[in-house]
Order: structure tokens, then C-alpha cells, then sequence
């Protein structure tokens, strides 16, 4: 991705607007997989998870990122991963409490980081996190022929990555702890 020449300001408005964009995505992601569109459900995760990588190259590029942007980044995120985790949930495919769980997490981090200052920056760990959901996912989702050992994989990486989730939401409360 080249941006060299690109004035920062422009880079930010660039990395806020894939922001957007993916937050709207979640509706017909989720709409897409009520259909059993599963290709198009899985192609418009594929898309969520590549402009959340665009927005972050573009962020740095540019210095960093507006507060806005990184307030809305991880609700963004959020929405993309809650949309076919509740067709996940509804379909069986993983455990209802599980998913639960994972959810829960993502508000919880979600309301302690629109409090902190800048957005509270995402870890380590909950960049991993979100990783490793993003190729569980579409995993889980794959509509092509020999879906099974695709939802397998899925649904074994799917394990660590509530792991991780856990244990990262764990450092962010502990920093929350500290003054």
C-alpha cells in the first residue's frame, strides 16, 4: 500500500471513512448469513477484516490516528465479529455460552476503553485476539465444498482466540486498576 505523498490529514480522513465503512457492514453481513448467502456472508467478512488492517497501515502512516478513529476502530470491530457470531450461535456451530462469553467481553473492553484517553490503544493481545477471530470465523463461515474440516479448523482456533480474548481483557482491567 503506497501513501507516500499523501498529507497526513488526508490519511486519517482515508483510515476513519474504512472505518465507517466496515461498521456498515455489519447489517448485511448478518443479513447475508439469515439468507444462507454463506459466500457472500463470508466474502463481506473477508472485506471487514482487510480494511481493518488498511485503516490501522493508513493510522500509522499518518502518525497516528484521529481520537475519533480510535474510538470507533474497536466498536467497528466488534459489530464485524458480533454479526456472525450470533448466526454462529444461532446455527450451533459453536457453544451459545461460549459465544456469551466472548460478547461479553467485547462490551465490557468496549465501555472501559470509551472512557480511557485516546480510546484506551488495543494490546498485544487483543490484536491477537482479534486475529485469530477473524480467521476462526471465516473458517467457521467457508461455503465452499469441504466445509467440514474448514469449520473444524474454524472451531479449533475459534478456543484460543476466546483465550486470549480473556486473558487480554484481563490486562486491560488491571491497567484500569492502576493510576
Amino acid at each position: 500500500m503506497t501513501t507516500q505523498g499523501i498529507e497526513p490529514r488526508k490519511l486519517r480522513r482515508l483510515a476513519d471513512g474504512l472505518t465507517v465503512g466496515r461498521a456498515l457492514l455489519g447489517l448485511p453481513l448478518i443479513l447475508a448469513l439469515a439468507s444462507n448467502q454463506l459466500a457472500l456472508g463470508w466474502w463481506l467478512l473477508l472485506l471487514g477484516g482487510l480494511s481493518d488492517w488498511a485503516d490501522g497501515v493508513l493510522a500509522r502512516r499518518a502518525g497516528g490516528g484521529s481520537t475519533w478513529g480510535a474510538r470507533l476502530d474497536p466498536l467497528t470491530d466488534k459489530i464485524l465479529i458480533a454479526a456472525p457470531l450470533l448466526w454462529i450461535g444461532a446455527v450451533g456451530l459453536l457453544p451459545l455460552w461460549a459465544i456469551w462469553l466472548l460478547l461479553a467481553r467485547e462490551l465490557l473492553i468496549s465501555g472501559w476503553r470509551s472512557g480511557a484517553t485516546g480510546g484506551g490503544p488495543a494490546s498485544r493481545g487483543g490484536k491477537a485476539k482479534t486475529i485469530l477471530q477473524f480467521g476462526s470465523l471465516l473458517l467457521l463461515l467457508w461455503p465452499w465444498s469441504g466445509a467440514g474440516w474448514a469449520q473444524l479448523m474454524g472451531w479449533w482456533l475459534f478456543w484460543p482466540s476466546l483465550l486470549l480474548a480473556l486473558s487480554s481483557a484481563w490486562g486491560y482491567l488491571r491497567k484500569a486498576d492502576q493510576p
